[in-house]
């Protein structure tokens, strides 16, 4: 299958097209922008799911759900935020269809709403005009809410995974009595995500604060974690939202406080979505196909019988079947596969191209000397090991192929990253992709020139970082600080 796939260094973006839709992770649907997420790629998103959940309840929050369409006059209630998402907004102006002889089925123009109903793009707006409701006083607070949801944004350039008219996501909102515990909850999202991002996904990210014309619409700060692709590209892997009383007082969200005197809550929120699927496709997969950190692939570990007739299966299954056990009883997902219309050449084919951390070949000669052959995914290497206390070594080897993955993803990022002090160096390395650290006079205008110039974004002003002052590369005015610049999806 591998054969299939266009070289990365042909043409990246073809080749990450080919490998979401030959390794059956997703394929675009007949709703133009939107997509299918097929049974291999959304059992990956279900771990991711599941994984964040956990981490979610740990930090104390609890999941909702709230209604898809949304009334347009919550939308114009806070003025940023609509402006910031007008142009992607899908809007319900009818509630029935009717038949007609000629065209088979219309809308019925007597069927109009009295008020439009947005598609959800985000939920800030009904799920604040709900806390209204939920929130009279210190004793309610914090509320701390998640929501697993679809999304739309009308999107007119789409990419599997990156950017679709629809996309799944979680997202979450929160209420506090005070801006510090506010401030205090963005930033242990922030760290939640880049948990996740690295000890998930093998993912390296950049913890940052985006720029004025970056940050969420309607929201006083927003911080991100930043990711480096192969290609040399940015992908922004999640974002935390400081939201100060913006929303509490577009809704009128009040509480009555310690002191017996009503104040406005303050807010957060926070969210990633599918898109981490790209991200993981982009950093770790090769010209052979889809490669998979351990942690999220749907299975581990593939046996493969090489048997010639049936005895020999039974003779193999009774053979690994302890093995099986063991590697199930350490929460190790394996599938033994015993299907005889495949050859075990295609099975290792398809394995290899689909991600499949670890393969396990065993054949009657194996079983005469008590071992296996055991090969990685993410290395292509082999090895024959003994039987022998193997659920053991397969649980290592495990770990040692999601170190081995963040180490790699973490080694292409460091090279990729380099200091740049003057705007004629910069335009040259911007060419070569990778995250350049600039000096920036913090005006949205040099910002401006900047991406208008060499389509190079600010990704986010460091966490941490060089702080060194100096000065802009651009301007020469005074600069507080090097940040991320990048071309990004």
């Amino acid at each position: 299958m591998a054969d299939m796939l266009t070289k990365r260094a042909t043409d990246y973006a073809q080749w990450y097209n080919d490998l979401v839709l030959k390794a059956d992770l997703a394929e675009h649907s007949d709703v133009r922008g939107c997509m299918v997420i097929k049974p291999h790629g959304y059992a990956i998103w279900e771990k991711m799911q599941r994984a964040l959940d956990d981490m979610f309840k740990e930090t104390g929050h609890t999941n909702a759900y709230f209604p898809l369409f949304i009334p347009k006059s919550y939308l114009a209630k806070e003025a940023s935020h609509v402006e910031g998402f007008a142009k992607e907004c899908a809007v319900v102006t009818h509630y029935r269809l009717k038949s007609d002889p000629e065209h088979g089925v219309v809308v019925d123009p007597e069927a109009k709403l009295e008020e439009e109903l947005i598609v959800r793009p985000t939920s800030e707006t009904i799920i604040w005009n709900t806390y209204r409701g939920w929130i009279k006083s210190y004793r309610d607070l914090p509320l701390l809410i998640n929501q697993w949801a679809n999304v739309v944004r009308w999107e007119m350039r789409t990419r599997l995974f990156l950017r679709t008219a629809e996309f799944l996501w979680q997202e979450g909102h929160t209420a506090h009595a005070t801006q510090a515990e506010a401030i205090e909850e963005t930033e242990r999202m922030l760290e939640v995500y880049r948990r996740f991002a690295e000890e998930w996904l093998a993912i390296p990210v950049i913890k940052g604060i985006k720029t004025a014309s970056e940050r969420f619409a309607g929201a006083e700060e927003t911080y991100c974690i930043e990711a480096l692709m192969q290609d040399g590209k940015a992908l922004q892997a999640g974002t935390s939202h400081f939201l100060g009383q913006n929303f509490a007082k577009a809704f009128d969200v009040l509480f009555t406080n310690k002191e017996n005197r009503q104040e406005h809550v303050w807010a957060t929120s926070w969210g990633v979505s599918t898109r981490l699927m790209g991200a993981l496709i982009m950093t770790h997969s090769d010209d052979q196909g889809l490669v998979l950190p351990p942690k999220l692939a749907p299975v581990q570990v593939a046996v493969v019988p090489i048997a010639k007739n049936n005895e020999q299966l039974e003779a193999i299954r009774a053979y690994v079947q302890p093995t099986l056990t063991a590697l199930r009883s350490k929460g190790i997902s394996v599938k033994f596969d015993d299907d005889d219309t495949k050859k075990p050449g295609w099975k290792f084919a398809e394995y290899e191209f689909k991600g499949y951390p670890v393969r396990i070949a065993i054949g009657p000669r194996d079983m005469e000397n008590g071992t296996v052959e055991v090969a990685r995914r993410d290395t292509l290497e082999k090895q024959v090991m003994q039987i022998t206390d193997i659920a053991d070594k397969i649980e290592h080897l495990l770990q040692a192929i999601q170190d081995n993955l963040f180490q790699k993803a973490l080694a292409m990022r460091e090279a990729g990253t380099r200091a740049v002090d003057t705007y004629e160096e910069f335009k040259v390395e911007i060419e070569k992709g990778g995250f350049l650290l600039a000096h920036w006079d913090g005006t949205a205008e040099t910002e401006a020139r900047v991406k208008e110039e060499t389509k190079a974004t600010i990704r986010c002003l460091p966490l941490d970082g060089d702080n060194a002052p100096g000065h802009c590369m651009v301007t020469g005015k005074p600069s507080a600080r090097r940040v991320i610049f990048a071309r990004a999806y």
